[in-house]
């Protein structure tokens, strides 16, 4: 039985109010918190450093997963390692070296992770999947909270979930973007295991509600197959 995890992006909380958010979402049934990282440079936006990791890492025992958006990768991951996060993700193609990058995360005791746009191939993963702990599939463009499911993302999901099944590795399959209760199980039969949601739970009334809709639709019979 596939275990699936939703991870809140931080991204649509209340920044005023970070450490209660954290709380509050984790008490309403988050797995893991999800940290997205922007350096207005590999896109154009900005958001949290390390020190913010760092401050919010006292208020939950929930796993840190940060999802790098920065150029260049090596500095940063290894001060997010530090400042708590638990998992480390970043883009190949932000990276001057990825094996380089992967081997600096896991010398710090962390999970690494590889992330992919929308319409990057996944050809990396051929000489990677041994290194890694997570792939996570982008379904909008990195940069900004709100956007809409890119629904080209499912094919991606399937072909990653075929590469890791073949792997043998127990590798999270995450995906990032436009998730809401009325896709998320789509996203899953495609083969994802772990679901970024932003503004559909932080944007939401009651947390608590919206995550119980979301496992309730991952928890459904799957669609019959003739």
């Amino acid at each position: 039985m596939t275990t699936y995890h939703i991870a809140p992006s931080l991204l649509s909380a209340d920044f005023a109010r970070l450490g209660e958010e954290v709380c509050a979402v984790v008490e309403a049934g988050a797995d893991w918190i999800h940290f997205d990282v922007m350096d207005n440079h590999y896109v154009p936006n900005l958001t949290f450093g390390p020190m913010v990791c760092q401050a919010l890492r006292p208020h939950t025992t929930a796993p840190i997963d940060v999802h790098l958006m920065v150029q260049p990768v090596d500095t940063l991951a290894q001060a997010f390692c530090k400042a708590g996060a638990d998992l480390v993700s970043f883009h190949p193609d932000a990276s001057a070296h990825v094996d380089r990058t992967l081997q600096l995360i896991k010398a710090e005791g962390k999970r690494s992770g590889l992330v992919f746009n929308p319409a990057a191939p996944l050809d990396i993963l051929e000489w990677t999947l041994d290194k890694i702990d997570l792939v996570l599939i982008m379904s909008v463009n990195p940069g900004f909270g709100g956007q809409s499911f890119i629904d080209s993302a499912l094919r991606k999901i399937e072909q990653a979930r075929k590469l890791i099944d073949r792997s043998g590795r127990d590798i999270r399959l995450e995906v990032d973007g436009g998730i809401k209760v009325d896709n998320i199980r789509r996203a899953a039969d495609a083969g994802a295991d772990t679901f970024v949601a932003g503004s559909a739970i932080f944007g939401a009334g009651d947390y608590r509600s919206v995550i119980q809709a979301m496992r309730a639709e991952l928890s459904a019979p799957g669609p019959l197959v003739a």
